[in-house]
């Protein structure tokens, strides 16, 4: 963004504040080419002083009547598409998940999905999340098979969504970790929600072939804790978390945390993941049931995720800390309140925002509920275009099957995890 933009997104904070207040989101990110198309006179801003008010005020009156069309928009348009501006497409059971996975991804703002009755080809529970400048899609199609919609995230969603819905002859492909022997999909969705690591899981029913996995119950997991994209060092500046995030299912014991200094685990590995320190990386060890412990290289922040649950063999290295995951105690997150100073977390960006300096920063992230973890730029960075600025970012953290298929005689379902604390939430506000 110009200097010009970054003064008139200023000047609007200062002239605009109702329309900030209403959707503070359009105030650097969705709306900034529409409004200097409108208020191009503001390169001529030292003509007179009534002309620059005049233009500013026209500028911001567009602001606000295309922030007014980012209001809160829960309906669903059946059988219409918005085709192109795709992000990418991930697998839904319905369009309600496909409207959540979009209101968590940090750049989706609306939304197209396949769903199970479409017949022009093989592609089944696709939700494709989009995204253009304007914040509308640029084309609006009838289609058959087709349900489009609007991200939630001007509607002050929970963080966590309930998702209560099971689905008849659906099968959530991959992420097993578990499998037991259950009577009915109600024991294995009660299951499900009693263990930390499950997220949702597929029921074999009575009927099933072959015979011999009947009444099998199917735990799976995906990630729940902030995975930042990319970690890169960088100097002039700052990078951290939201103080709020919850990483693991709250237990009432504290854990006894294990690492191991300058020790490497070889071999055996998982996934490899980026992380900014050795304590998020067992926070990341800790919410995937397969890992059994794990080691962190400092000089590149890579979190290498291990399985062995055999043995465990260790080795002197500089440079490298490994260690073991917590179980059904309370982690210790004290690392969330750590700001990295020349570190990137790189992508996810939900929007930014100016300000001074990175404590400020900081408290915006932890005050905003859809805030995982931000960078803060300050103002020696050698890109005098970017200091200042407070990058807000989020992942999706919400239950996501890999994919997603039809299959008969299978049910499969969420964890209800989320709906207990959800009903929790409502009763004590």
């Amino acid at each position: 963004m110009s200097e010009e933009h970054q003064a008139f997104c200023q000047c609007e904070a200062e002239l605009w504040p109702d329309c900030i207040a209403l959707w503070p989101l359009c105030s650097c990110r969705f709306t900034t080419a529409v409004v200097l198309q409108r208020a191009s006179p503001l390169q001529s801003i030292g003509k007179t002083k009534k002309m620059q008010t005049h233009w500013i005020l026209v500028g911001l009156l567009s602001l606000c009547s295309l922030s007014f069309s980012q209001e809160c928009s829960r309906g669903l348009q059946e059988n219409m598409d918005f085709p192109g501006t795709d992000i990418t497409f991930l697998y839904s059971p319905d369009v309600e998940h496909c409207q959540q996975l979009c209101t968590q991804h940090p750049s989706c703002l609306f939304f197209s999905y396949i769903r199970a009755d479409w017949t022009k080809d093989n592609r089944h529970f696709h939700c494709y999340l989009k995204s253009t400048p304007s914040g509308q899609p640029r084309v609006q199609t009838p289609l058959i098979g087709v349900t489009s919609g609007f991200s939630l995230k001007p509607c002050n969603p929970q963080p966590n969504p309930c998702l209560p819905q099971v689905y008849q002859n659906v099968d959530f492909l991959g992420a097993d970790y578990r499998f037991l022997f259950t009577a009915d999909y109600e024991e294995c969705q009660r299951v499900c929600t009693q263990d930390p690591n499950c997220q949702f899981f597929t029921f074999v029913n009575g009927v099933f072939t072959p015979e011999k996995i009947r009444f099998k119950c199917h735990l799976k997991y995906s990630w729940t804790g902030p995975r930042t994209p990319l970690v890169n060092r960088k100097a002039g500046v700052f990078s951290g978390f939201s103080h709020n995030l919850q990483i693991t299912q709250y237990f009432t014991p504290a854990c006894q945390s294990k690492f191991f200094a300058k020790t490497d685990i070889p071999g055996n590995d998982l996934e490899t993941l980026p992380a900014a320190s050795a304590e998020h990386c067992q926070a990341l060890c800790s919410v995937n049931p397969r890992c059994t412990y794990f080691s962190f290289v400092s000089n590149n922040f890579h979190c290498i995720l291990k399985n062995n649950p055999n043995e465990m063999v260790i080795r002197a290295k500089e440079g490298v800390t490994s260690g073991l995951p917590v179980h059904f105690c309370q982690l210790d997150n004290s690392w969330l309140k750590v700001q990295h100073e020349g570190v990137d977390f790189q992508g996810s960006d939900i929007r930014f925002e100016l300000m001074n300096d990175p404590f400020t920063c900081e408290k915006i992230c932890s005050a905003d509920p859809n805030c995982q973890f931000y960078t803060y730029v300050n103002e020696n960075f050698r890109d005098p275009v970017h200091r200042r600025r407070c990058y807000l970012k989020r992942v999706i953290t919400m239950p996501a099957p890999p994919r997603v298929n039809k299959l008969q005689n299978v049910v499969s379902g969420f964890s209800l995890k989320s709906c207990v604390s959800s009903a929790l939430h409502t009763q004590t506000r």
